[in-house]
């Protein structure tokens, strides 16, 4: 059994990415894995401000919501990213965890399977180039971990819009492969 950790950055209610993080939830969980879903809607992320005091420490200096995922983020054997794609990037907010996230760089972080999944208003075969390239990215540097898998679902915008989309069973797919 691994222990997966999600992390959605979509602050829309009833998201397109919200539903494909609960489509790899419940393959993972079907699966025999246990995991969890943290939104960062609502969560109160301050940005880096590259002290790099983390870098002797261990944990950031800033006291915020940040503290608690990333040692979840560090405890975990699977690490999912979920995010709209914004201007062909990933979005603000998962950035902006990314960067929070520098704490394990010295830390004897468990994951070692990261997965992103994202959604776009288009659904061109550019759309997803930015986001895999900012995800894949952070994964390099962490050198006892790779991007396992991603899925991308194009052509959605409103919310619930991916209903029936193939990439939802895609999703289902990708955490049903965790073993």
């Amino acid at each position: 059994m691994k222990k997966i950790l999600i992390i959605s950055s979509s602050l829309r209610n009833m998201s397109n990415s919200e539903s494909l993080a609960e489509a790899f939830l419940e393959g993972a969980k079907e699966r025999g894995n246990e995991g969890e879903i943290i939104s960062l809607k609502g969560k109160r992320i301050l940005f880096c401000d590259g002290c790099l005091s983390c870098q002797k420490t261990g944990i950031c200096k800033f006291n915020d919501d940040t503290r608690e995922i990333v040692e979840k983020m560090c405890e975990a054997d699977v690490l999912v990213f979920v995010s709209p794609v914004y201007y062909y990037s990933i979005s603000g907010q998962l950035k902006t965890m990314l960067d929070r996230a520098n704490p394990l760089f010295i830390r004897d972080y468990k994951f070692r399977e990261i997965y992103f999944l994202a959604t776009a208003a288009e659904d061109e075969e550019t759309t997803f180039v930015g986001p895999e390239k900012a995800i894949q990215g952070w994964v390099d540097c962490f050198p006892k971990s790779v991007l396992k898998g991603t899925v991308y679902a194009g052509g959605v915008t409103s919310p619930k819009e991916i209903e029936g989309h193939k990439a939802i069973y895609e999703a289902y797919l990708a955490g049903k492969s965790i073993h």
